[in-house]
């Protein structure tokens, strides 16, 4: 009886995304993932995505795979209570399933564009599994806001304590 092992390498991965990207948005609405962003994705994962709106005036891009993950926890929230109904719909508003075509491009849909407030130049700005599409000029705007004070976010946020009592 002969055995054979096969070891089949495979990249390895971080734990998550990071960086910030710069890229613009054509007339068409679609822009390049930068390679940089692109080889931070598991291959397996870099045809489908899911853009939506995000919490601030942005936008998420999701993997397929995080996608399916998150929505999974909206669709299990308690349909019966009104609150929860009306976030689900705000939550899944404009959610539109986009892949790469082959130049490596994304087709943001013009209703999202709009909501976000994208007319050419964004910022995908890239932390733990999410990756946000900014504007340019609102992504500046945000990040050098000068009324926040970064120390004092950081322990009120990040602290034992704080952490502690909201568990």
């Amino acid at each position: 009886m002969c055995e054979f092992l096969f070891y089949i390498s495979a990249p390895i991965y971080m734990s998550g995304f990071i960086g910030e990207f710069l890229s613009t948005v054509d007339t068409k609405g679609r822009f390049l993932l930068p390679a940089g962003l692109k080889k931070q994705i598991a291959v397996r994962e870099q045809k489908f995505f899911v853009v939506n709106r995000g919490m601030e005036k942005h936008l998420m891009l999701y993997t397929r795979k995080l996608w399916d993950e998150v929505s999974a926890r909206v669709d299990d929230i308690d349909e019966w209570v009104e609150e929860n109904r009306v976030f689900t719909h705000q939550f899944y508003k404009g959610a539109t399933e986009v892949s790469l075509d082959s130049a490596d491009r994304l087709l943001l849909p013009l209703q999202l564009m709009a909501y976000a407030g994208i007319e050419k130049d964004i910022v995908l700005f890239a932390h733990g599994k999410k990756i946000e599409i900014w504007s340019e000029k609102d992504y500046k705007k945000r990040m050098n806001d000068g009324s926040i004070n970064y120390s004092k976010l950081a322990q009120r946020v990040m602290s034992r304590k704080n952490r502690e009592e909201n568990e």
